[in-house]
Formats: C-alpha cells, sequence, structure tokens
C-alpha cells in the first residue's frame, strides 16, 4: 500500500485464482479501481499453499499487470487467508475502569483481558473484533468512549490460523518485492462488500464458496458472531464431474461453468452438451440433465454442512436476514433455489459492492474477497489518518512520503520477523 498517494492493493491469493486490485481512495473517501489483474492460482491446495514457486509465480504475474494498468509500482498488499487451519472462538474480558469514565487505555485494557485466553502453541491470533461491550451490566453499548461506569466488559470474537501457514502466504508476498500490510480472514473480509448493514443488525448468514473452501461468516446485531471453514468447494464439483463423465479435469471445469446446474429439475433431458473424451476418443453426446445429476448431490452435501455448522454455533434461529450466497462457486444455475430448500429461509446471491471503476467486470461473486480486502485496507488507513490524507496537496503528500518513519521501522521489523 502506497500511503503517501491514497493508493490501496489488494491481493486474493485463491485456490483457483490470485486476484489483485489497485484502488485509490477519493478525496470522498470511495474506492476507485485504477488497476486490476486475475491468473489462474498454482500452489494452494483447499486455501493453503503446498508450492511456493508456483505460489510466487502467480502472485508475480498478477501483480505485475495490475501495476501495469494502475500505473504505479506496488510495495505493499492486503491479503485473505482461509483453509481448515483457521479457527475461532467467542471470547468474554472484565476490568475496572480507572477514572470512571471509559477511556482508550480501558479500551486496550478490556480488549487485552478478552484475547487472554488459552490457544495452541502453533496458531496465532489474526483478529480480535469486538461484538459489543458493558457498562456496569448495561448490555449493548457499541461504543463505550466517554461513557460513565466503574466496570467495563467486552465481548468479542478471536479467530486464530496456524502460524506456519499465515508465515507460508507472507513468505511467498516476500519472494515477489512486496510487503504485507496485513493477513485478513476472507469471509471477514467478504462481508466487507457483500452484506449490507440492515442485514447485519438483523441477523444474517454469508457462505463464500469458493475453488478450495466455503466460508461462513454469521452476523447478528451488527457484529460478527461466528466464523467457520468447511473445506468443500469448486474443486470437488470439477473432480466429481470428471470422474463420473471420465473426461479431463480441464474440460471438467469449462462444463461446471457452462453448462452445470445445481437443482436437476430445473434442466430438460432433452438438452444435449458435448463431453470430450479422455485421449483421442470422440466427444460422446450427454444430456445437461445428467450433468446436473452429477452436480446436485455435492452441493446438496456443502449446504447440509452450512447447515449442521449454523446449528452448532447456536445462531440457526437468530439470522432473520438468511443466508447470502457469494464466491465463484455459488454462481451456478439452481444454486440459490436449492439452497432455499434445504435452508427454508431467504437466500440471495450477492455481488461485491462499494467501488467506482470497472463496476461491469467487478460486479461478480468471484471477485468479493478481493473487493473486500480493498474496504478493509480503506478503513485501517482511516482509522490511522485519513482524514489528513483526504486533505493534503500533492506536495504535502510528497513531502510526508520522504518522512514516513512509521512505515520505515515497520518494513524493518517484518523483514526482521521474516528472517530471524
Amino acid at each position: 500500500m502506497t500511503i503517501a498517494n491514497n493508493m490501496i492493493v489488494a491481493l486474493d491469493i485463491g485456490t483457483s485464482k490470485v486476484v489483485c486490485l489497485v484502488g485509490e481512495i477519493t478525496p470522498g473517501g470511495d474506492i476507485e479501481i485504477v488497476g486490476f489483474s486475475s491468473q489462474p492460482s498454482q500452489g494452494l491446495k483447499r486455501g493453503v499453499v503446498v508450492n511456493i514457486e508456483s505460489t510466487v509465480a502467480s502472485i508475480q504475474r498478477a501483480v505485475e499487470e495490475a501495476e501495469l494498468m494502475a500505473g504505479c509500482k506496488i510495495h505493499s498488499v492486503t491479503v485473505g487467508i482461509a483453509g481448515s487451519h483457521i479457527s475461532s472462538m467467542n471470547s468474554h474480558g472484565i476490568v475496572a475502569v480507572r477514572d470512571r469514565e471509559v477511556n482508550e487505555y480501558d479500551l486496550e485494557r478490556v480488549i487485552d483481558a478478552a484475547r487472554a485466553v488459552a490457544i495452541p502453541a502453533d496458531q496465532k491470533i489474526l483478529h480480535i473484533l469486538p461484538q459489543e461491550y458493558l457498562i456496569d451490566n448495561q448490555e449493548g453499548i457499541r461504543e463505550p468512549l466517554g461513557m460513565s461506569g466503574v466496570r467495563l466488559e467486552a465481548k468479542v470474537h478471536l479467530v486464530s490460523g496456524s502460524i506456519n501457514s499465515i508465515q507460508n502466504i507472507e513468505k511467498c508476498i516476500r519472494r515477489c518485492g512486496l510487503e504485507v500490510d496485513a493477513v485478513v480472514l476472507e469471509q471477514l473480509a467478504s462481508s466487507h462488500a457483500v452484506l449490507t448493514d440492515d442485514e447485519m443488525d438483523l441477523g444474517v448468514c454469508m457462505v463464500d464458496i469458493g475453488g478450495g473452501t466455503t466460508d461462513i461468516a454469521v452476523y447478528t446485531h451488527g457484529a460478527i458472531r461466528h466464523t467457520a471453514v468447511i473445506p468443500i468447494a469448486g474443486d470437488q464439483v470439477t473432480n466429481d464431474i470428471a470422474m463420473a463423465l471420465r473426461t479431463p479435469t480441464i474440460n471438467a471445469e469449462q462444463l461446471k461453468i457452462k453448462y452445470a446446474c445445481a437443482l436437476a429439475q430445473l434442466t430438460r433431458a432433452d438438452e444435449v452438451i458435448k463431453v470430450p473424451s479422455v485421449g483421442d476418443r470422440p466427444a460422446r453426446d450427454l444430456s445437461r440433465q445428467a450433468l446436473a445429476e452429477v452436480v446436485e448431490p455435492r452441493y446438496e452435501e456443502l449446504f447440509n454442512l452450512v447447515q449442521a455448522e449454523l446449528r452448532r454455533s447456536g445462531f440457526e434461529d437468530l439470522i432473520a436476514g438468511g443466508i447470502v450466497l457469494t464466491g465463484g462457486t455459488s454462481k451456478m444455475e439452481g444454486a440459490v433455489e436449492l439452497a432455499e430448500e434445504i435452508f427454508h429461509m431467504p437466500v440471495r446471491l450477492s455481488r461485491p459492492q462499494g467501488v467506482r471503476g470497472m463496476e461491469e467486470l467487478l460486479r461478480n461473486p468471484i471477485y468479493a474477497t478481493a473487493i473486500g480486502l480493498l474496504h478493509y485496507a480503506r478503513e485501517s488507513v482511516g482509522s490511522v489518518e485519513a482524514a489528513p490524507l483526504a486533505a493534503r496537496t500533492p506536495e504535502e503528500l510528497d513531502s510526508s512520503s520522504r518522512f514516513e518513519f512509521p512505515g520505515m521501522f515497520g518494513r524493518m521489523k517484518a523483514w526482521l520477523q521474516g528472517n530471524f
């Protein structure tokens, strides 16, 4: 991220694709897309790096193309992370208010108290997400600063991930000559781009179905309550098609995108498609309904697993806003209808919003995580110094970039952590 000229960069390293987005924060606080690239991803399996060299090559291609379009040099990125190594829990902290009025120091202490939970030695806390505060048993407080009281409590959602998996992603990015501004849980990022405030207040479950993982985030009363990762997604659908129809994986992926349907009753037996064979055998004719009968059980299994996770979390009866589907694999015809049959609640397919430029291309569930990462990066910049940045002249920006000591020390610290 180049703070000096209001640029933010998102890098979504997925199992099936690597997306790099360069956004410019306008004086009004909007995000204008000035650079974009999407490249096939190689080197990841179910959201986790399994081949560093291939992953580095995929990232390099995506970043270079985005740099070319944006006309700027990318120095650091906000990156998403997923995978079955991610775990989460809700925690609770209590402190005494020192001066009978809640200040920043009290907030820091209560968050520290809430994060003081035992996690495995190989895990690292990624996010501490406040849900609500209580002052002298008064519930439902979102902004406690300046309020009077003697006892402050915080309810938070803690997200942790495997240290090795996080370090492998950071290593791949640094091998490309880039720094990491933040590692963000992918469903947290996606929810920034696809959920409305009304849905989060009412209660909603977002299901981001990607290539390698299905990511779940549950919101009620405007705060995140539960997150989970299911290691079944689009790749398994492709494999099912390849195995059942005896066709190469690359052809199975094309059949899935062009012709597959998640609900067989929406297809007709007289719709015929060509299925390439393995080797030099001729292509075969197959009804589209037969293809749907291969795909539907996998989607049904996936939605049943999501429903089981919702029941386990205890929030199934609290999501009056229903289910929001996003991610590339959610676009399939019949997915919404099948989900409504299984969940017995409203289901909608959501496209990412909140950015300007290239709307026709980017209003696609495939880019929900990448656009969400831009939203997350903008909020991170805003929490530090968004107002001064929006008001500075180009000359002031140039002078500020020459004396950006905090960023320099941050990069030195990151380099030391990565090399020792």
